[in-house]
């Protein structure tokens, strides 16, 4: 891997380590501890604190991207959105850290609303999207496409986060009760 990126990486998961510990008290000096760098080459990478936070939306993003906007080949709009379902509550539950930065970043607006737009604006409009196909189809009920796609992950995120302070398992039956009363509630 080349290294500049290597290390650029390294820094933006630090960074979101810390603010999931720390919220952004952390300074860029324990960021840079964190990540093993030169406090002076962090800023080689990211000119301020904000722009490092920029940073941390900008991968959380990339990953929400690369795992969420897939769709299945051929796949009718149920399909899709039921797929979708299924992997968004398993990106959400397996990486505990991403969810609680995920949880800290959704709750404590650290961009302006024009750099989350420009940021989350695909992985939005793909939600956008997939309940429009849906509700073409007459398979999901009349309603606001974003407020319904924001119901979905939103009543994902808070169900796996109070799941959690039950343990760490979530059952294949407690993941499936969740996918059907995500659709039960959406469903036409």
């Amino acid at each position: 891997m080349d290294t500049m990126l290597d290390k650029r990486e390294r820094i933006l998961a630090a960074a979101a380590r810390l603010i999931v510990r720390n919220g952004l008290q952390c300074s860029m000096a324990a960021i840079a501890e964190e990540a093993n760098v030169a406090t002076g080459s962090l800023y080689n990478y990211f000119a301020s604190k904000e722009a490092l936070v920029l940073g941390v939306y900008t991968r959380v993003s990339l990953d929400m991207a690369e795992r969420l906007i897939a769709t299945p080949p051929a796949a009718e709009p149920e399909a899709t959105l039921r797929h979708y379902i299924d992997s968004y509550i398993d990106f959400i539950w397996e990486d505990h850290d991403r969810a609680r930065l995920f949880d800290y970043l959704d709750n404590n607006p650290l961009i302006t609303m024009e750099d989350a737009k420009a940021i989350f604006g695909p992985f939005v409009q793909h939600g956008i999207a997939m309940i429009e196909a849906a509700q073409a189809a007459k398979v999901v009920r009349e309603g606001t496409p974003t407020m319904i796609m924001s119901f979905l992950r939103g009543a994902i995120r808070n169900t796996l986060k109070r799941q959690r302070l039950s343990g760490p398992h979530l059952s294949s039956g407690d993941r499936q009760l969740i996918a059907d009363m995500c659709w039960s509630v959406i469903a036409a």
